[in-house]
């Protein structure tokens, strides 16, 4: 128990934090809550002279005065009520904008293989749901103060209008917490696994709607139907166990407020009967009674949201704190010099699941050459190109960029100085021209579209509707696979960078296709250090070196016409790759 009070105050401190900028906002709107609460214990002690003065002994004077009174409290009371709620609503709204963007830098800044692990509809609910059930809390758990110096006051006026009275009703009033005790865990546990599925329920709708295309042809709109039904389904019952528990404390609450408001009565009675109390001072205890279970009832709701927040804490602070969630970095040297080499000493990879995908793998390249890679699917081709602008690490060995480790350099600097256009041709929902001059924020028209002209991207572009300010569409659905591969290379055109990496930049592409595409690449690849992974080894035979990787393993290399001679697997996959074009060239024809 111990340990959790000390873990809840530790989440509240972190909280507390993202409101210290606004903490002159946060005293006024405390100052208006502590003076609302006043207002109410002003009501209530108005209610005896009310009663003696007007109905009971019939003062004309006070007939004026009394519902004066009663009606500036009321309104200074309102005015209070709702600064405190405009500054708490707007700090609260701050503080979720500052709470996502530090989730968001968080996130971001995580290496490539954090995202292999974590599917991205979790991450949106971590950062949407949990986030805003946070901020969304906090303003009614701040208003607990509130609740607070107004139980307090009342509490004062009920034992100053009747003293023996008074000590019956907080008999009774403490029975009232015990739903706010018990319940206020229940909350808790379920509102965690209410994020928790939450976040579930998003990652499968992100799925479901990226491959919507997959669906589709597979005719399994029906089956999704069901399995998103059954995630909605289960969040569903938890959001309904945890209704049931707030409805339970809400009403065993009015129970207990009732066998109070009952007992007190009666005493009161009999006391009234006997004449040892005036009705006046009777009404304005009873009153006041009455006016304290409301500052109980609420305390109760904020619990609940406070706890409901404390879930969301729980899972936000713990992602943002996670050691083992460490962000990328990179050194202290900034990467500008012209390049000259890369060099690969006795690297080895793996991923997390243990499997070693690269083994002593040794080679370099120069400032200018045209590089391959080549060998079957799976041989490791692609996890080796992605170690050069450091996605991920190697766990032995060195890779050395003009000389200097790869981890010696800051990491924008370092992957400014590389292009990478890949067979996922990934355009962003946003216009022609900001795809093409993505992460180039100085960047001016004529190179947009110079650029464009030297991928063959213009032809296309300027028969859009609005050109080059034409929205593409998410993941650029707007366009052909040819187009939107051509616009990838724009933009790395663009960027000009003077190490390029291709990674099988045609192979999903059609013969027309990618003839256009291939005329995009060669101007690409103009007075450029590039790394090409190819799949059609047509692409490659021009290649001043070829590596030929099998199994994580370097197992040749050299030019085309060699390799044809000393690499058995060169020349099969060279032989299988001519059929296949062949075969292909020939069907192109048939059908023209």
């Amino acid at each position: 128990m111990l340990k959790n009070s000390k873990k809840d105050a530790n989440l509240f401190k972190r909280c507390l934090v993202y409101f210290l900028p606004y903490k002159f906002r946060v005293i006024i709107s405390l100052c208006a809550m502590s003076l609302a609460g006043l207002c109410d214990a002003g009501i209530a002690w108005l209610i005896k002279p009310a009663m003696d003065e007007i109905f009971v002994n019939k003062n004309t004077g006070a007939l004026f005065a009394l519902p004066l009174a009663f009606f500036i409290i009321s309104g200074f009371k309102a005015s209070l009520k709702f600064l405190q709620t405009y500054l708490m609503d707007f700090v609260g709204l701050k503080v979720l904008e500052s709470l996502r963007c530090g989730f968001y830098k968080k996130v971001i800044f995580l290496p490539l293989s954090f995202y292999e692990r974590e599917p991205v509809g979790v991450l949106m609910s971590r950062i949407l749901n949990d986030v805003g059930s946070i901020c969304g809390s906090m303003p009614t758990a701040i208003s607990i103060i509130r609740q607070i110096i107004t139980l307090v006051s009342l509490t004062c006026v009920v034992f100053y209008q009747n003293f023996h009275l008074a000590l019956w009703a907080i008999t009774v009033l403490p029975i009232a917490f015990l739903p706010f005790i018990y319940f206020g865990k229940r909350i808790r546990k379920l509102a965690r696994k209410g994020q928790e599925k939450t976040g579930g329920v998003t990652a499968t709708l992100q799925e479901i709607l990226s491959g919507i295309r997959i669906v589709k042809a597979f005719n399994m709109e029906q089956s999704e139907r069901i399995r998103f039904d059954q995630e909605n389904k289960s969040l569903l019952r938890i959001s309904l166990k945890s209704t049931l528990a707030g409805e339970f404390s809400s009403s065993t609450m009015e129970i207990v407020g009732g066998l109070g408001i009952g007992l007190i009565l009666w005493i009161g009675g009999v006391e009234v009967i006997n004449g040892s109390s005036t009705p006046g001072a009777f009404f304005s205890f009873i009153a006041a009674l009455m006016m304290m279970y409301g500052p109980v009832k609420e305390l109760n709701k904020a619990n609940l949201a406070v706890q409901g927040a404390l879930a969301g804490a729980e899972r936000v602070f713990g992602f943002m704190d996670d050691a083992d969630k460490l962000i990328e970095k990179g050194g202290e040297i900034t990467a500008k010099e012209p390049f000259t080499e890369l060099k690969f000493e006795n690297v080895a990879f793996s991923y997390q699941d243990g499997t070693k995908i690269l083994d002593d793998i040794s080679f370099t390249i120069r400032a200018g050459e045209r590089f391959a890679l080549v060998g079957p699917s799976g041989a490791g081709k692609t996890s080796l190109v992605n170690l050069v602008p450091r996605f991920y690490d190697c766990q032995s060995g060195r890779i050395l960029f003009n000389g200097r480790g790869l981890e010696e350099y800051d990491l924008p600097s370092l992957r400014s100085m590389i292009s990478v256009v890949s067979q996922d041709a990934f355009l962003f929902n946003l216009s022609v021209r900001e795809n093409i001059l993505y992460g180039l924020e100085d960047a001016d028209g004529k190179i947009c579209r110079d650029a464009a002209a030297a991928a063959y991207a213009d032809e296309f572009i300027e028969t859009m509707p609005q050109g080059y300010d034409t929205i593409i569409g998410e993941r650029g659905v707007k366009l052909s696979g040819g187009q939107k591969q051509r616009l990838t290379i724009a933009r790395a055109i663009a960027k000009n960078a003077p190490v390029l990496i291709l990674d099988e930049a045609t192979s999903a592409l059609d013969s027309q296709s990618e003839r256009i595409v291939q005329r995009a690449l060669d101007n690409l690849l103009q007075n450029r250090t590039s790394l090409v992974i190819a799949h059609r080894l047509s692409t490659v035979i021009d290649a001043d070196r070829i590596l030929v990787i099998d199994k994580g393993k370097i197992v040749a290399e050299g030019t085309h016409a060699k390799l044809l001679q000393v690499s058995p697997l060169y020349a099969a996959l060279y032989k299988r790759q001519f059929n296949v074009d062949k075969n292909r060239d020939s069907n192109a024809t048939s059908t023209i």
